[in-house]
């Protein structure tokens, strides 16, 4: 007997016309897996005879087993939940019911019958996606066919970059049933009906921003640019008509006819490609013409997926989306989008930037005591969610004074990046915590949020040139006396924006010019369940905090300003591909320009 941690469980889901596929699938599996794991075959139906079972489970061994999971019964006893039952005849939905089918199960691999198998399906199951829905790897169609990636974006929310093909999934049963995908299932197909690529939008829509993204080899799809080497390809897809069955040239077909060779059905399966006709080729693409027509119709509708859901969200939040996108498309990063408060200048003597007055210290006191009231109050309503802090050793083994950037989305991250410096004991060490804020937030911020611009250790710039000698001698001294800066380096604010945008070296100058380190911290985002005032999702927060990137011993002042800016920029760039899975990509004409100054 196996032991449990031994078992991988893994899925088909096929009729009985397109099991003669997923022998030639399992045979690839079984003739490339390590032989110290059992492998326990599930294939879901509900239509397979029992003759056919009987051939197909010849194919087992003592590491494979073959169950054939009749689904007719459960999708009964779920019938009064589906609004529709064209899920029931469409094999391509079974895999959303995994998870609350088998109970018992914390993860699975789900895989279509159009592939081959030529990796070790183990080092699949052993990815960790502990803390996701799935692990996926992205669709090819999305990214490389532009009337599929707008489809996408502008139909479904999600950027091209971030679709997943859900032919092969690893799927973490226990958040599925956690986060009740089925019940989210059967509610949006209620909602809405996607037409173009059906059960694979209903769950990238259900899962967005929750989907491990893994390396492509595991999902080579042949389509278009496939990306992946032959010799490194682990699964390979034959997506749409892409399919050896059907085309003797197919590309790659020559590895779905190697493992065919291993069947009892391959010269069935050749029967079915001499009996394939011109006119069926022809079919294939006018089938697929039809698709990208679909796809441009979804777009342009009206009422589609996304206009419905942005219809019952903020419209003020919706136009700052618009000129984001706008301010993206022209280049022009470092412009806010929010209006800002009228300012004044503030001159001369105004501000005690080193806190040398008692009625300073004492209104700091009074205002980090209300602050933090706030930012707990906040975490208790859910309306600021820190999912987690990576690298706080970062932080906490600090012992000199250092610049801290970030990304700036929100008006609420500061108080992120300030519960990290407190989580990392720095406070207990005396070492204080300052943030450079605008001048107009420090003269003209109403109500709560312009006391703590006052008073919370904020450091404003000045349009005034001898409050700027003031300001340059306070950050100097600060930094020198051991103390943290929080400087971002991006000089705007966009709202839920996840790109790192090129940096201004301001804050680099201060960290050179005192000699002192810049600790790049970058916060990654992802939709919580919980949704705001705004109609939008509340976002969870991963502060990632990154080593320190010091001053190189005999370069100039400007060397190491340009230096440590270039280092942080590829830092953040390193975290926001990793962290989404996606490369980094900015929507501007002027890529040159852009490449110029990061």
């Amino acid at each position: 007997m196996k032991k449990a941690s031994k078992v991988i469980p893994i899925f088909y889901a096929c009729d009985c016309n397109f099991v003669k596929f997923t022998m030639v699938s399992l045979a690839s599996m079984m003739e490339n897996a390590v032989l110290d794991r059992f492998y326990e075959i599930h294939i879901l139906h509900t239509d397979i005879d029992i003759m056919t079972q009987k051939e197909v489970r010849k194919m087992e061994n003592e590491n494979f087993s073959i169950i054939f999971d009749d689904v007719t019964s459960y999708l009964q006893s779920i019938s009064s939940k589906m609004p529709i039952r064209d899920y029931y005849s469409k094999t391509t939905y079974y895999r959303m019911f995994i998870a609350e089918m088998f109970p018992e199960l914390d993860k699975a691999i789900y895989i279509d019958s159009d592939t081959v198998v030529e990796g070790n399906i183990a080092e699949l199951f052993d990815y960790d996606i502990e803390d996701w829905d799935l692990g996926a790897c992205h669709e090819q169609a999305m990214v490389q066919e532009d009337v599929f990636g707008t489809y996408v974006e502008k139909c479904l929310g999600i950027d091209r970059d971030a679709y997943f093909n859900a032919g092969v999934l690893l799927i973490n049963c226990r958040r599925f049933r956690e986060r009740k995908v089925l019940d989210a299932f059967a509610k949006l197909l209620e909602e809405y009906d996607f037409r173009v690529t059906q059960d694979e939008d209903y769950l990238n829509v259900i899962c967005k921003d929750h989907v491990r993204f893994l390396p492509q080899c595991w999902n080579t799809e042949v389509f278009g640019e496939i990306g992946v080497e032959k010799h490194d390809a682990k699964v390979i897809h034959y997506i749409m008509t892409s399919k050896p069955w059907h085309y003797a040239d197919c590309r790659w077909g020559d590895l779905f006819w190697k493992a065919a060779k291993k069947t009892a059905v391959y010269e069935e399966i050749k029967a079915i490609l001499d009996a394939y006709t011109d006119e069926k080729r022809a079919a294939d693409e006018e089938s697929c013409r039809r698709l990208a027509a679909l796809a441009q119709e979804e777009t342009n509708r009206p009422d589609n997926y996304l206009n419905r859901k942005n219809a019952g969200r903020d419209a003020g939040r919706l136009e700052i989306l618009d000129k984001i996108n706008a301010l993206e498309k022209q280049g022009k990063f470092d412009l806010d989008v929010e209006n800002d408060p009228p300012s004044r200048q503030i001159m001369p003597g105004e501000v005690d930037y080193l806190g040398k007055k008692w009625s300073s210290r004492l209104l700091f006191r009074f205002s980090h005591s209300l602050a933090r009231r706030y930012v707990y109050n906040l975490m208790d309503q859910e309306k600021l969610i820190i999912k987690d802090i990576v690298g706080m050793k970062h932080l906490a083994s600090m012992e000199s004074g250092a610049v801290i950037t970030c990304n700036h989305f929100n008006a609420f991250d500061s108080f992120a990046i300030q519960m990290a410096y407190e989580y990392s004991g720095q406070r207990e060490k005396k070492k204080n915590f300052y943030r450079v804020i605008r001048e107009g937030n420090y003269t003209s911020f109403p109500g709560f949020f312009g006391f703590l611009m006052r008073h919370h250790h904020t450091l404003p710039l000045s349009s005034n040139r001898k409050t700027m000698r003031e300001f340059f001698h306070a950050t100097d001294t600060l930094l020198k006396d051991g103390h943290f800066i929080l400087i971002y380096p991006e000089q705007s604010m966009w709202w839920n924006y996840r790109k790192p945008k090129p940096l201004k070296d301001g804050g680099f100058y201060f960290a050179a010019k005192s000699g002192v380190p810049v600790i790049p911290c970058f916060i990654t985002m992802r939709d919580s369940d919980r949704v705001g005032e705004d109609g939008f999702p509340v976002q969870e927060y991963t502060i990632h905090i990154s080593e320190p990137i010091y001053p190189k011993e005999g370069q100039s002042v400007s060397a190491n300003t340009a230096w440590m800016l270039s280092e942080n920029y590829r830092v953040w760039k390193e975290i926001y591909e990793r962290e989404y899975g996606i490369p980094l990509r900015y929507d501007t004409a002027e890529p040159a320009l852009l490449e110029a100054e990061v």
